[in-house]
């Protein structure tokens, strides 16, 4: 689920997210993020700067979207692992959740073993690498609706 639709999500819908989102606060501290993290990563090879916004027309600010598009694409094909592009990742997905672009995948059988277990006393847990908003995301949004009580 991860690699064949939320990375690909992002991939393909960084640039019209940042262009819709542009001028909130919570995208520009993820821009500042990127911005900190590319300033760090500059002695690394294929590293992608992203240049300061002068306020400078259109064009300019065209500019400073690609260049962070680029930044997204390069660290996302190293698999990297940063707080900046978790962070816009994480606010990515979220939205697009809450459009109903992206629906964690369920099989139909989970909730009612789920139900089952509980009802006979057994505690369920979750194991993941994932993020604790992502986990309530991904429940909370499913193929079988939102499964966060269970």
């Amino acid at each position: 689920f991860l690699q064949e639709t939320l990375f690909p999500y992002i991939k393909d819908n960084v640039k019209e997210y940042l262009r819709a989102h542009w001028e909130e606060e919570e995208c520009q501290r993820d821009v500042g993020l990127l911005r900190k993290q590319a300033q760090e990563d500059s002695s690394l090879d294929g590293a992608v700067p992203i240049p300061l916004e002068s306020g400078s027309g259109e064009e300019e600010l065209e500019r400073v979207i690609q260049a962070v598009v680029d930044n997204v694409h390069w660290q996302m094909s190293l698999d990297r692992k940063t707080t900046a592009l978790k962070q816009l990742q994480g606010h990515m997905w979220r939205a697009a959740y809450a459009t109903g672009l992206v629906k964690g995948e369920i099989f139909e059988d989970v909730v009612p073993a789920i139900r089952k277990w509980r009802e006979a006393g057994m505690k369920v847990y979750i194991y993941s690498s994932g993020s604790i908003e992502a986990q309530k995301l991904l429940f909370g949004y499913s193929t079988e609706g939102d499964i966060l009580e269970v």
